[in-house]
């Protein structure tokens, strides 16, 4: 089995990347450490015991180097994965992958000049009770989505925007609530219920006063029929995440943890005990793989080394910036939005400088 040689860059979420990687010694090796904060890469290197650290991404790109994995702010990810592509590596790269759709088109174009790949982070998805639920769709206990509901109620005060400046900043963040905190429950809620065909949005700033919203709603059509709805806050007292899905023939929910809307305890309640016993005979032959991080790195190593399929595709990536381009396009003029965004959209080359301009009605 081939063992892949991975430079990380950057130490915050970059750090529990690593901890994935080493997890799995088989399939991977982090042998080297980028960070522009000297001291905080000399902690990590030395925590996870790794051979070198670069304080230059230039200078890692000249290693010898399988995989070049993203960590850095969201401003960085589109010139940083563009750059690692151009010196022929595939690379994985945190979410959001890019500001705008522009991007996320140019590097598409760019990964197939180099003929390398590009695993975008959206690690929820793996987890074992949003699996059990395409498990059951798989064998047709579902039937027609109808209706979907998706809540990120969590706490982000002052220390939390106070210890990365760049957090709740358009420039360094992209966006607020819709772009970093509920981007993941939001590519799970589309994994299950397919493509959009209609978004309205509103959000505010009126919690932390910060320059990106803290505050939102979504009200979702999609291309089968179905509707969703998703709030998001980062004033909640009781943090939780929460997703709930109804079809024709069976209900999803799942727990409350803030963090882990894709994991267990998921429950498919049923007021009919034979409906309720045949889905659970259904999960019977369920088998859970690795789940988060671990879980994206095996299925990861399958495909570069093999021919399964891609576990996250850059068409995924692409996905969430067109909802993002959607959502910021509703917020900024009411209107509600359809899909897919044209070339000739407002929006189309990013959001950033009109929302920094305009900002919330509070």
């Amino acid at each position: 089995m081939s063992r892949l040689k991975v430079g990380v860059v950057g130490s915050g979420i970059g750090a529990s990347h690593i901890e994935a990687f080493q997890s799995l010694p088989d399939l991977y090796e982090v042998t080297t450490l980028c960070d522009i904060d000297a001291k905080r890469g000399a902690e990590v290197q030395a925590r996870f015991g790794i051979p070198a650290l670069d304080l230059s991404f230039d200078d890692m790109l000249k290693r010898d180097l399988d995989l070049v994995d993203i960590c850095t702010p969201a401003a960085l990810h589109f010139p940083q994965t563009t750059q690692a592509l151009e010196a022929g590596f595939d690379v994985i790269v945190e979410k959001p992958v890019a500001r705008a759709l522009a991007e996320m088109d140019a590097l598409a174009a760019t990964a197939a000049k180099a003929g390398r790949r590009v695993a975008p982070i959206f690690q929820y998805r793996f987890g074992h009770g949003i699996q059990k639920l395409h498990h059951l769709i798989g064998k047709g206990r579902a039937g027609r989505p109808l209706m979907a509901t998706a809540e990120t109620h969590w706490l982000r005060k002052a220390p939390y925007y106070e210890a990365a400046r760049w957090r709740g900043t358009w420039d360094g963040e992209t966006g607020g609530t819709f772009a970093s905190h509920a981007i993941h429950i939001h590519d799970l809620l589309c994994e299950v219920m397919g493509p959009i065909e209609s978004v309205h949005a509103r959000a505010s700033n009126r919690q932390n006063g910060n320059e990106t919203e803290d505050t939102g709603t979504l009200s979702l059509k999609f291309t089968s029929g179905a509707f969703a709805t998703s709030s998001i806050t980062l004033g909640s007292r009781q943090q939780m995440s929460r997703l709930r899905f109804v079809f024709d023939d069976l209900v999803a929910e799942s727990g409350l943890a803030p963090y882990n809307p894709g994991h267990e305890p998921w429950t498919f309640p049923d007021d009919d005990a034979e409906a309720a016993r045949a889905t659970e005979e259904a999960l019977a032959d369920f088998e859970p793989q690795p789940e988060r991080f671990p879980g994206l790195f095996t299925r990861l190593h399958a495909s570069l080394t093999g021919d399964a399929p891609m576990p996250v595709t850059l068409d995924d990536a692409r996905r969430s910036i067109e909802l993002l381009t959607a959502v910021y396009w509703s917020a900024h003029s009411g209107e509600t939005v359809t899909l897919p965004i044209p070339a000739d959209h407002p929006f189309y080359n990013g959001w950033m400088q009109t929302m920094k301009k305009v900002g919330f009605d509070g």
